[in-house]
């Protein structure tokens, strides 16, 4: 099993930058491809940016391609959300998540894909 834990969020005015850290204990990070999902009220949770378990893969939502950007340093066991040029609709509750796989070079979109989830860490976003 792996345990993640998110940190790095905040406010911050529209415009501005956060970058977020998802920390993770247990199995080597290295067999899990990882996720980012954000949740805002009232709304379904949905899919960000994800990363293959050696860094060969990345995917991101159309609303943040060109702003965020998904990294991972596995001999930390960490993976990193940069985001840049924020919103006021990318606020919302960010989770990291993991998936146990064998497969190198695959992401994955679907909450349903993933079977860790750490807490989450909230983003506000003022205009």
């Amino acid at each position: 099993q792996v345990q993640l834990v998110e940190s790095g969020g905040g406010l911050v005015q529209a415009g501005g930058s956060l970058r977020l850290s998802c920390a993770a204990s247990g199995r080597p990070f290295s067999d899990y491809p990882v996720g980012w999902f954000r949740q805002a009220p009232g709304k379904e949770r949905e899919f960000v940016a994800a990363i293959s378990r050696t860094i060969a893969i990345i995917g991101y939502d159309d609303s943040v391609k060109g702003r965020f950007t998904i990294s991972r340093d596995n001999a930390l066991n960490a993976v990193y959300l940069q985001m840049t040029s924020l919103k006021p609709e990318d606020a919302a509750v960010y989770y990291c998540a993991a998936r146990q796989t064998s497969a190198y070079g695959r992401t994955y979109r679907r909450a349903a894909d993933y079977g860790y989830w750490g807490q989450g860490t909230q983003v506000t976003v003022s205009s």
